[in-house]
């Protein structure tokens, strides 16, 4: 990202602007969640959800099947930017890298700082995650205001911040673990990639074998989300930016809008049915959710802003040409927007305890829309109108 301009790929530009009408989408998903949970319907549309459909109830096939599809969706944007996108050039790559490590260390080691030792430490991963749809979508609203560039870097330090969620989620928490399951859902990743080096470009083993390593995860322990992921790095890719023929690039392109428009938005109406009760303030100033509150709103900016200082200042990378601190601190506002992936790991972090998981999605509800708004007003100061580059 060198010189006064960038221009963006066609991929890039739909990319962008599906997250930003998702994220329209996503907020009134969440509102409409809220308002049935508090209404004379609550209890129906909660029980709605706890609903079994073949030995998993609907709030679990959102969580674990649906989501599934939806980190296949992130694997495949990661595997593009690693080809042919912004973290395909080492130099380019290393300022999203370095900003996405910051702004997963430093929320963690503040909610750890808060509640280590106790039975809330396992929300230290909440604070971590950004949310690409939200965050985007926000800076979607200043338009030409932002630099480009600004917008390349929040999507990759979202895309590593994300990957990032995954690694944890894949470590910290699992449970009940099966050996057995999980070399089985392996050996079927290796066959798939198998087909990959056999240049095997029919989706349709693909579908078939990622359906199969989605149930066998789930039998590990694993969380089987991670299932799409994998599957995501055995579909072939094509090294043209531009090559809508691979089946990679096909089935992001396939994925789009149903992620946008079906999957997260049933995430949200899921997992945001919120009650609440009476006395809920004094939820928030529990450990648990200030750590979420602290993590989100002062340790995502703060992270992302000094892991960038630190790595300019000892020439690890530099900022792109129309990139200035202002807009680094602006970006690190917003990638305190956790909601999706912050919900996700409330979900596996309290899965026993009901009340820690409502007053978790209450405080990330109210540091996201906290942090898109301080970041949104911050951005429109210091991008004036006379700056513009697109």
């Amino acid at each position: 990202m060198t010189g006064l301009q960038i221009k963006l790929s066609k991929t890039f530009n739909r990319f962008f602007d599906s997250e930003k009408s998702s994220g329209i989408v996503l907020i009134c998903c969440t509102a409409l969640s809220l308002l049935l949970a508090n209404s004379s319907l609550g209890q129906s549309y909660l029980d709605f959800w706890h609903i079994s459909v073949l030995g998993l109830s609907l709030e679990h096939w959102a969580n674990d099947a649906l989501m599934a599809v939806f980190f296949l969706f992130v694997g495949l944007e990661l595997e593009r930017e690693l080809y042919v996108g912004e973290l395909s050039n080492v130099r380019n790559a290393l300022l999203p890298i370095v900003a996405a490590i910051g702004g997963i260390v430093v929320p963690a080691g503040i909610h750890f700082a808060l509640n280590g030792a106790t039975p809330t430490q396992a929300g230290a991963g909440i604070p971590m995650a950004t949310d690409i749809a939200f965050a985007l979508g926000v800076l979607a609203l200043l338009g030409s205001r932002v630099p480009a560039s600004l917008k390349v870097f929040l999507t990759a330090l979202a895309v590593m911040d994300d990957l990032g969620a995954i690694v944890v989620i894949a470590i910290f928490y699992t449970a009940q673990f099966s050996l057995v399951y999980l070399l089985a859902a392996f050996a079927v990743f290796g066959v798939l990639v198998v087909l990959n080096r056999l240049r095997v470009m029919t989706l349709f083993p693909y579908v078939l074998g990622g359906v199969l390593m989605w149930f066998l995860m789930l039998k590990s322990g694993v969380h089987a989300t991670i299932a799409g992921v994998l599957l995501a790095f055995a579909i072939p890719f094509s090294g043209r930016a531009e090559d809508d023929a691979s089946p990679s690039h096909r089935l992001e392109h396939a994925l789009h809008k149903p992620v946008a428009f079906l999957i997260l938005p049933v995430f949200a109406l899921a997992n945001t049915g919120i009650v609440i009760a009476e006395g809920w303030q004094q939820e928030l100033l529990a450990s648990n959710s200030l750590g979420i509150l602290g993590g989100l709103l002062i340790g995502k900016p703060l992270g992302i802003f000094l892991a960038c200082l630190l790595a300019v200042a000892l020439g690890i990378c530099r900022l792109p040409g129309d990139l200035r601190w202002p807009h680094i601190l602006g970006a690190g506002l917003l990638g305190g927007i956790g909601f999706t992936m912050s919900i996700f790991i409330t979900n596996l972090a309290f899965a026993e305890s009901t009340n820690l998981v409502n007053a978790s999605k209450m405080a990330i509800l109210l540091a996201s829309l906290m942090a898109g708004g301080l970041g949104f007003l911050w951005l429109r100061l210091c991008c004036p109108v006379r700056t513009l580059s697109n």
